[in-house]
């Protein structure tokens, strides 16, 4: 029996590494390619998949790699069709996804880390320790194993991802990009960058560094407070990260993109709620081209905060809207199983 340590996961490799392996082992370049295209285009996870590949090839490759596929450990459905997936990965960390159906779209939330090390008072992640990150091929996993969920529970593919699942993704910074990177390209899954959105809860410099390397997908910034003494009692980053920094680094990224950023505020009931709260938040949208999203509150066990009332939310919304900002108030998917926007912690034992 071969020593699974000992073999290199091929999905590490780039396609010159992979040929450069292929040319070791004495094979061809150009198989190195058909496999390369199995892996990011078709979405294997066994080498026996790979139809057009001789079996001694097939077994070779079993000698030498192996595919860390991740695979679904456990699902939930709710009432509202939302699905939630516990993944287990190679290493037995478990990591939660989302299907989250609506009329107009079907939207994958996926992780970036098992875990997260923010903190965030609201957010159940923020309960977890941070154990490490995501490599790229187990973001895509959870595309392609949701995709697949998509298409056999209601006949559609997946028409947007959202990194908004558990960890911070501009702190897995490289391996975010790399795993985009194979989501979109047509060397991998083809689908437009616009469809996909990375939130995060706010690293100045990384979001300048976004702005860099000129990104094509949407950035959401988690916001919640437009006042710099409520937001660091509910989000220490916001410590090292004040809203000034932030602006500035919004700006830069503005002006290197052209990218429009979206701002997700959750009204907490006596908290962010009043109308000096809407008026900082809508001075905060000047800045620059953006829209915002007023979210529901979803209750998790370890923190007391509750939602405004519609009222009160209503009042918050249209104070924007008379100072010209776009708001969008958009409704929880999936509370029953904790599937919602901040609820996602595991549960599940392996």
């Amino acid at each position: 029996m071969t020593d699974t340590r000992k073999k290199i996961d091929i999905r590490s490799l780039t396609l010159p590494e992979l040929q450069l392996h292929f040319t070791q082992m004495g094979e061809k370049s150009f198989r190195a390619k058909q496999v390369y295209e199995w892996l990011w285009k078709k979405s294997c996870f066994s080498f026996d998949e790979m139809s057009n590949v001789s079996k001694e090839l097939r077994a070779r490759l079993d000698e030498n790699f192996i595919i860390n596929n991740v695979k679904i450990h456990n699902s939930q459905y709710s009432a509202d069709k939302t699905i939630k997936n516990s993944f287990i990965l190679h290493d037995t960390h478990l990591i939660e996804g989302v299907l989250i159906p609506t009329p107009e779209r079907m939207t994958a939330c996926v992780s970036s880390q098992v875990g997260c090390s923010l903190t965030c008072k609201f957010c159940a992640t923020g309960y977890m320790e941070r154990k490490r990150n995501l490599n790229p091929d187990e973001i895509y996993d959870q595309v392609v194993l949701i995709d697949r969920q998509a298409r056999e529970n209601y006949g559609i593919p997946l028409s947007n991802i959202v990194y908004m699942g558990m960890g911070e993704p501009l702190l897995n910074y490289k391996n975010v990009l790399a795993s985009i990177d194979k989501i979109t390209s047509e060397d991998g899954l083809n689908m437009a960058a616009k469809r996909i959105t990375v939130s995060t809860a706010g690293i100045a410099k990384m979001i300048k560094k976004l702005g860099d390397d000129n990104v094509k997908f949407n950035l959401a910034l988690s916001l919640h407070a437009a006042n710099d003494q409520k937001r660091d009692t509910i989000m220490p980053i916001n410590e090292q990260n004040s809203l000034k920094a932030l602006s500035e680094a919004l700006k830069y990224y503005y002006a290197k993109t052209k990218n429009p950023v979206t701002y997700e505020y959750i009204i907490f009931d006596g908290f962010n709620d009043n109308i000096q709260d809407a008026e900082e938040l809508a001075q905060f949208c000047k800045h620059l081209p953006c829209k915002v999203n007023i979210i529901e509150y979803n209750p998790i066990s370890m923190a007391a905060f509750i939602n405004a009332g519609e009222d009160k939310v209503g009042a918050f919304a249209n104070h924007l809207k008379k100072h010209g900002v776009n708001v969008h108030l958009r409704r929880s998917r999936g509370k029953d199983i904790d599937a919602a926007c901040g609820q996602l912690a595991i549960k599940d034992a392996v």
